[in-house]
């Protein structure tokens, strides 16, 4: 069974796509109530037995105020995954027009990998492409692929994240490619399942895989009212977000899930999954639940 962890995507900048968002945090949002709240989280996780933890390049200062937070004791307890490819560009404002560009080129990577060691003050255990979809050319790039050879051999982890309905594709074409790659980062969740069988293969390749977005940024939450999902976990009585990730902490090829909380009480509720099945009865075919999550509001 699946583990916990603790992303940072909604904690470490000011703006992010989660429903409510803008309620969960401080009112003025400023960079230092955001260090505060990160550290909170953190120590909350850790007390509670939490040993992986999520950040990228694009989401604002998450990787400073990690590395702020750990301790040499620490570090050596636990696992840090983190990702390259998206520089953030929204200069701390929640209402940018632009949040983060995607460049997935040697030239970024090679800019981003001394950020991530300055950050969080030495290397990552897991190391992934940010989002990598189909039209990306990472996957065709004989330098950047011999650069993250290197990296992998040097004992990081290397691997991708992905995103869109064509998730399977991706990860199913990096799996053929084998080295340096070894670890997934991949959105499932009750609404959107369709990547499973590509993660159970890459998983019994040998791969490490992590579950994000387990609660949908929030669609699988007591925020989103009343849906068809929330009227059956309160039926249950259960948290729906608990729920949802109890529902992919269930599923046989995972390592890791991800928990995306803001706050304390939606960490505690998080970590107080609740396995019921795979809940197939609430999937959206993939174009459906990318388009609506790709309106999603910055807030």
């Amino acid at each position: 069974m699946a583990s916990i962890g603790l992303g940072l995507a909604a904690l470490g900048r000011p703006g992010y796509i989660n429903l409510g968002h803008d309620e969960d945090l401080p009112e003025a949002r400023a960079v230092e109530d955001l260090r505060v709240r990160t550290h909170q989280l953190l120590e909350q996780a850790w007390q509670a037995g939490v040993r992986y933890f999520d950040a990228a390049r694009s989401y604002g200062l998450a990787e400073k105020f990690l590395g702020e937070w750990l301790t040499p004791e620490r570090r050596t307890q636990l696992t840090i995954g983190s990702k390259w490819g998206y520089t953030y560009v929204a200069d701390w404002r929640h209402d940018a027009e632009t949040h983060e560009v995607k460049d997935h080129t040697l030239a970024t990577f090679e800019r981003q990998w001394p950020e991530t060691l300055q950050a969080l003050g030495g290397p990552p255990n897991v190391y992934l492409i940010h989002s990598l979809t189909t039209d990306s050319p990472a996957l065709d790039d004989k330098r950047l692929l011999d650069r993250l050879r290197g990296l992998a051999d040097s004992g990081v982890r290397v691997g991708l994240s992905t995103s869109g309905p064509r998730q399977a594709e991706t990860l199913r074409k990096a799996v053929d490619a084998g080295t340096p790659f070894s670890a997934v980062q991949a959105t499932w969740n009750v609404l959107e399942p369709s990547v499973g069988p590509a993660l159970a293969e890459a998983h019994d390749a040998g791969w490490f895989v992590v579950v994000k977005e387990a609660v949908a940024n929030g669609r699988l939450t007591s925020r989103a009212g009343e849906t068809p999902f929330n009227e059956f976990a309160d039926k249950r009585g259960v948290a729906p977000d608990a729920l949802a990730i109890g529902a992919a902490v269930a599923q046989p090829w995972a390592d890791i899930v991800l928990s995306g909380a803001t706050t304390a009480t939606q960490l505690a509720s998080n970590l107080a999954y609740h396995a019921d099945g795979p809940l197939i009865e609430f999937s959206q075919q993939p174009e459906e639940y990318w388009t609506e999550r790709s309106a999603l509001p910055w807030i």
